[in-house]
């Protein structure tokens, strides 16, 4: 009878140090390669990314000063924006934007809800699964060398898996100075790169977040005109994910968006 007792025992212990492994077992995305996690290690403690479940920062437009509040959980990437006469969300299984789609000037709700998001995290957000990022042949910008990483998607990621980014370096610094980028979401045979200037890093629990993103025209390796500045404040990565309720669809006075 002590035999019989002791065996269920043994089982649970099992059990118990089998799921110990298995928590263990190291996250795939801290799998890059080793010229990529240099970059990576300039920006902070990037495992803090890998770790965290949610996100929030606080946004402006500089050309209108428009605000927004951004809201994402990391593990599902349901997002919600809340602007001063509008919200955009993403339940995780359609894009949604209240009061009306009249509310937002944009061309693609779908496009924009999750736009800034994806500039801002750059380089962390590049450690996702299907995400292919490599070292290239430095580029030229504005008459500078700098050492690049050129950024492709698998065929199944995203909405626009045919994007492409190159993340120059900053010589000094090792952290991203400039994006350059195509997108393929209204147009999939679309050439046309423009340029992302990062700056003015700030810490937000041991990551750095530029506090203010600048997007230019790009022509023949030069930057042209200013199209877009926006800046960044309360940058929050939390432990946590946050509540399915604030990522919901409101009963009343909001519709589905594309």
């Amino acid at each position: 009878m002590k035999i019989t007792k002791i065996i269920p025992i043994l089982i649970l212990v099992s059990l118990f140090f089998a799921c110990k492994q298995k928590d263990t077992t190291p996250d795939p995305r801290l799998e890059q390669p080793e010229e990529f996690k240099k970059l990576l290690d300039a920006h902070g403690d990037w495992k803090k990314w890998v770790d965290a479940k949610a996100f929030s920062y606080a946004m402006v437009h500089e050309t209108n000063l428009a605000w927004e509040n951004h809201y994402i959980n990391l593990t599902d990437r349901k997002v919600r924006i809340d602007a001063d006469t509008w919200q955009i969300g993403n339940d995780g299984e359609k894009v949604w934007i209240s009061p009306n789609r009249q509310a937002f000037q944009g061309n693609s709700v779908r496009f924009y809800h999750n736009l800034y998001f994806y500039f801002y995290t750059i380089p962390y957000i590049f450690t996702d699964p299907g995400v292919n990022v490599q070292k290239v042949d430095p580029r030229m910008l504005n008459g500078q060398s700098f050492e690049t990483f050129e950024v492709s998607f698998d065929k199944n990621v995203g909405d626009s898996p045919d994007d492409k980014y190159y993340m120059l370096v900053d010589p000094e610094s090792g952290k991203l100075a400039w994006l350059l980028y195509k997108v393929t979401f209204y147009d999939k045979n679309n050439q046309t790169m423009n340029a992302l200037k990062y700056e003015d890093y700030r810490d937000a629990g041991g990551l750095v977040f530029p506090r203010v993103m600048t997007g230019y025209q790009l022509e023949n390796d030069s930057t042209k005109r200013i199209r877009y500045q926006v800046s960044f404040s309360d940058v929050f990565l939390i432990d946590e994910p946050m509540d399915d309720e604030l990522f919901a669809m409101p009963e009343k006075n909001a519709v589905v968006a594309n």
